[in-house]
């Protein structure tokens, strides 16, 4: 990869986390804070609480893979 290529590769990931960011800001004003998705692990107790994002976790997970895998497809000679 010469150096024309990692700058590509980093603009790229800018905008990526460009755009991750500004859909967390929105969806966090829309969707309101303290929402899970179903899957998610929550567990309150008096002076306790204990929140495991498994549903939240696969879901980026998948979104991630998707992203880099059209990324990939761009980048490849």
């Amino acid at each position: 990869m010469d150096l024309s290529g990692v700058g590509r590769a980093i603009i790229l990931v800018a905008l990526v986390l460009l755009v991750v960011g500004g859909l967390m800001l929105l969806l966090g004003k829309l969707a309101g804070a303290g929402r899970f998705l179903p899957g998610d692990i929550v567990v309150r107790r008096p002076g306790f609480t204990f929140i495991f994002p498994l549903a939240t976790s696969i879901l980026i997970s998948l979104v991630l893979t998707v992203l880099f895998s059209i990324a990939a497809l761009l980048f490849r000679r």
